[in-house]
């Protein structure tokens, strides 16, 4: 593939043997004749064609020695000869003569023991100038795991994956029955969520590499991960059309789901600790698995942990139990505790509690979650307002406010799509908050996933409800005085108040809302 032509000599290493010659241009012809090769062993010689003189260049040559011969059986040294003859052809330092005089002061026992340094010295010279392998013939997943330490695991993750995060667990595969397969999993640190979520899984059979991530032998949401599996009984030819309808291929998919799911709900039964100390690492690659799974979501479902409120981590049926009466069957849960402050301020002050699910992949598993558990239903703290905010207010009292602050409101922020709901809250010092719609948001969300941004237009500010507080002395003022030259700014102020505790004002809005503030400055210091 990247030679214009391709020569071997070879000698047998049979006592009489003759030495042999061949020789061929890329076609599907060569020639074979007599050699002159006078040792045991074979060269081959490859002339690059011009396409493929980088792999002339040191460097490019040693990436793809490491790349596809890092675990190879047979040790493979890599020499450079141009190097080797510049560093021949260097000047030998002069040897510097100890005097006489001084090199025959001092005892007998003081000569014998500089002896045995210098030996010693040389020894060691020796040893460092000789030749080492650039591969290693014993990787770490063919011994077993009770004779790895942990520094050795660590040691083995950094060489092979460039990786200078520590891995935060790994798994052992060892198995010999029915079929050979053994290889190590890591689960790397995920520092934030902005860490690209991609993994490396190598596939070696009997530790020569055939690819990477190979989803017919490896379940796709393990891809997530990073590790070696080195299974003999893979043909060496792995193409997907072959290993689709490959049943054994399915069994090692199976196995590989069964360690995984093992390990994770064995650490959760017996460490708890560190269970709970790697979840918001752990928990992508688990969220993944039960979308894609069903086998693994079955194993995994009274593993799955929620961070409350509180900073304790608590299953699905301890949250609905602890909440039976207040939720309902409902989950509250929080995506950006800055954002949502004010919500999760009014939680803690009537003693409810949410969840926190602020990775991206939370979006679809909440939903995944709520067909798998019937009657249960998550609904992001900002979503709506629970009767244990709320005050009892009469029905004509409501539809008569409603729609006079509505007209109000909607002429001075001109938003004719506003929605407006009036509540009587608890705390009579909010005058106002916006409650997002679980359902609109969802279908706003995406949308914008698949850049359908303009189509959200038309559903309000993305399906946003003004909620305004009559036990607030402010929304009463604005009730009692429509006409007053200052109600059009305080409807102003109190609605963008509201959208700054729900989420960022555009550009323009945040000028006319500083713009604002500073007048209404200048009105109290009249």
């Amino acid at each position: 593939m990247v030679a214009d032509k391709v020569t071997i000599d070879t000698l047998s290493y049979k006592e009489g043997a003759a030495p042999v010659h061949w020789e061929c241009d890329g076609g599907t012809d060569f020639s074979m004749d007599l050699g002159d090769r006078t040792e045991r062993g074979t060269e081959i010689t490859i002339y690059l064609n011009e396409d493929s003189y980088e792999f002339s260049n040191e460097y490019r040559c040693r990436e793809v020695l490491e790349k596809y011969c890092a675990f190879m059986p047979v040790e493979i040294y890599f020499s450079n000869e141009d190097a080797e003859e510049e560093e021949l052809s260097e000047d030998i330092p002069d040897v510097v003569d100890v005097d006489s005089k001084d090199a025959s002061e001092g005892s007998g026992e003081d000569h014998e023991l500089d002896d045995e340094i210098e030996d010693e010295d040389e020894d060691d010279e020796d040893e460092d100038r000789g030749p080492k392998p650039i591969n290693e013939i014993h990787p770490l997943w063919g011994k077993h795991p009770n004779d790895c330490t942990e520094e050795e695991y660590k040691d083995f993750y950094r060489n092979v994956f460039h990786d200078y995060k520590e891995p935060l667990f790994w798994i052992h595969l060892n198995m010999d029955y029915p079929f050979n397969l053994k290889g190590i999993l890591y689960f790397p640190k995920i520092n934030t969520q902005y860490d690209v979520i991609e993994g490396t899984i190598k596939l070696y059979n009997n530790q020569v590499f055939i690819a990477d991530n190979i989803k017919e032998v490896i379940p796709e949401y393990l891809l997530l991960l990073k590790g070696c599996i080195d299974c003999p009984d893979l043909p060496l030819n792995v193409s997907r059309s072959a290993l689709q309808n490959d049943g054994f291929v399915k069994k090692i998919s199976n196995y590989i789901t069964k360690k995984v799911g093992e390990k994770l709900s064995g650490m959760c039964k017996t460490d708890r600790e560190n269970y709970e100390k790697y979840w918001e690492d752990i928990s992508p690659f688990i969220k993944y698995g039960c979308l894609r799974d069903d086998k693994f979501n079955k194993k995994m479902t009274d593993y799955i942990i929620f961070k409350n409120m509180e900073g304790k981590y608590i299953t699905l049926p301890e949250y609905l139990e602890a909440g039976k009466e207040a939720y309902e069957n409902k989950v509250f849960y929080i995506t950006d505790e800055i954002a949502q402050s004010q919500y999760i301020n009014m939680f803690k002050e009537q003693g409810m509690d949410a969840v926190y699910l602020t990775h991206p992949i939370d979006t679809t598993f909440i939903t995944h979650l709520e067909q798998k558990n019937q009657n249960v239903h998550f609904l992001r703290i900002d979503s709506d307002l629970t009767e244990n905010f709320k005050e009892e207010l009469s029905e004509d009292d409501v539809k008569e406010q409603t729609d006079k602050l509505a007209e109000i409101f909607k002429k001075a922020t001109g938003k004719e799509n506003l929605i407006l709901k009036v509540e009587k809250l608890k705390n009579a010092d909010l005058p106002s908050m916006i409650t997002v719609s679980e359902q609109s948001r969802r279908m706003a969300e995406m949308m914008k996933m698949y850049g359908m941004e303009e189509s959200i237009t038309g559903m309000g500010e993305q399906g946003e409800t003004l909620v305004l507080n009559m036990n607030n002395s402010l929304v009463q003022f604005v009730l009692d005085n429509e006409d007053n030259e200052n109600t059009e700014t305080i409807c102003q102020q109190i609605y963008d108040l509201a959208r700054l505790a729900n989420h960022p004002l555009k550009p323009e809005e945040m000028t006319a809302f500083v713009a604002r503030s500073n007048k209404i400055l200048e009105i109290l210091a009249k």
